[in-house]
């Protein structure tokens, strides 16, 4: 650490003899840099109550530099806790209270501004979490046909995904779900709503989540939405995003 040395000179008169005594005083400066402390996930835990966060298999530097660890901090511990903070008190003493969180959303009542906004929060966030991987990969096997089926390619599946992120005006989500009819579909949604809730444009069950809220990316990327979206295709787990798949047409 840097130390900045004070002199001061006193004159004192000791005895009709004048002395020159130097004081020397250490005063610490602030560094440069502040060091911010990354916690550790394993450490983050909901209030009691009917839901918990998901809890990840890797570190908040994984996945460095494509996500920044304070960002993933931030999202994961900040606003996803808070979220699930916030469902679990709501549905203290309601009869919601033992219901599955796919329940909750597919019955929800619109005009619970509360309610629609934090168990949304909680369904997309869980969702988005549970699908990352620090390792890049692709789809496989049932997955892998289903896009050929309904996109022709990947890269049109890609293509149509980030475009619909991108567009996707302020704050939500972009989505690819599974409709009634077991087909593939790409939309977005505002604010925490998603495509289990009534009256949505687009309804099916969501398989994998794009969250392009700020809190998602702004650290690192500042206005450049469309930029983390393409770095968010490396950060994929496709083998989740097909189990996820392979569960929605069989129930």
């Amino acid at each position: 650490m840097k130390k900045l040395f004070l002199i001061s000179l006193c004159l004192l008169s000791i005895c009709c003899h004048k002395k020159k005594l130097i004081e020397v005083v250490e005063v610490p400066l602030p560094s440069t840099e502040e060091k911010i402390e990354i916690g550790d996930p394993d450490d983050v835990k909901a209030v009691d109550g009917s839901f918990q966060v998901a809890k990840l298999n890797f570190k908040y530097s994984a996945f460095e530099p494509k996500i920044d660890a304070l960002t993933m901090e931030t999202h994961y511990a900040k606003h996803y806790l808070n979220y699930t903070n916030n469902l679990n008190n709501l549905l203290v003493g309601t009869e919601l209270a033992n219901n599955a969180i796919e329940d909750i959303l597919k019955k929800l009542d619109l005009n619970n501004t509360d309610l629609r906004n934090n168990a949304g929060g909680y369904y997309n966030h869980t969702l988005y979490f549970d699908n990352l991987s620090a390792t890049p990969t692709t789809p496989q096997d049932t997955l892998a046909s289903a896009i050929k089926k309904d996109f022709e390619t990947f890269e049109n599946l890609k293509m149509q995904l980030s475009d619909a992120a991108t567009k996707q005006f302020g704050s939500g989500w972009a989505w690819l779900i599974v409709d009634k009819t077991g087909k593939l579909q790409v939309c977005s949604t505002a604010n925490q709503d998603n495509p289990l809730m009534p009256k949505q444009a687009v309804a099916g069950t969501p398989i994998l989540a794009i969250d392009v809220w700020e809190h998602a990316y702004y650290l690192k990327y500042l206005n450049q939405r469309k930029k983390y979206i393409d770095t968010f295709f490396n950060c994929i787990d496709w083998k989740k995003v097909g189990e996820k798949y392979e569960n929605a047409v069989t129930n």
